[in-house]
């Protein structure tokens, strides 16, 4: 379903307490955003942030950004933000190839890559954000022990994805075709799509990588 276009979108997310728009174009690093030493964990396509916030509230003592690149959906995530909500995590719009320009270098701790666009025309695969383009930025901002924890319902991308991991000398920590039924499962916090393509029975790809030098 296509988001409605809702005037006035982009001011309510400067305006709101816990967005960040396109913090490259003023040269300001995200590292100081919390004031604080906590590890820093970012997802790249947060959408509506169920995934940010089930995070953000399970670990207190961890700083999470989510990035979403849509005002629409970077409006509707910042609209469902409650008073209640953890403190510990900022919507951030803009697009996750800006990493580089936002964090200071050896800094993340962790990246999330869920549900990422397929992007499946061979032409267009410089989009996918596993192609080595994007490797060598999360290489730059992840600390040496650094992860990429990447999730798809989509085959295509997770064998293109496995395959441009081990040219590139990423470690891999943890590999399967079917997150739902396998050991794994349990600690799992779903995205929105997440629910609803287990619940159309499809099964969910999940691979867990390190960065290796």
């Amino acid at each position: 379903m296509r988001l409605r276009y809702v005037p006035g979108q982009y001011q309510y997310l400067q305006e709101c307490d816990r967005a960040i728009t396109e913090p490259e174009k003023t040269g300001y690093k995200l590292n100081g955003a919390f004031k604080n030493d906590n590890a820093i964990h970012v997802e790249l396509g947060c959408g509506k942030g169920k995934f940010l916030r089930e995070m953000a509230l399970r670990n207190p003592e961890i700083s999470y950004f989510g990035f979403e690149k849509s005002v629409k959906v970077a409006y509707r995530c910042a609209k469902s933000v409650f008073e209640n909500d953890p403190s510990n995590y900022f919507i951030v719009y803009s697009n996750g190839d800006i990493l580089k320009d936002v964090f200071e270098p050896n800094s993340i701790e962790r990246i999330y890559l869920n549900f990422s666009d397929p992007w499946p025309k061979p032409s267009h695969y410089k989009r996918r954000l596993t192609h080595k383009s994007f490797l060598d930025v999360y290489r730059s901002v992840l600390t040496c022990n650094g992860e990429i924890h990447m999730k798809t319902d989509n085959n295509d991308l997770f064998e293109y994805s496995v395959e441009q991991l081990r040219e590139d000398n990423w470690e891999f920590l943890m590999l399967t075709r079917d997150l739902h039924n396998s050991p794994y499962a349990e600690n799992n916090v779903m995205t929105e799509y997440e629910e609803r393509f287990v619940s159309e029975g499809k099964k969910i790809n999940k691979l867990i990588v390190r960065r290796n030098g």
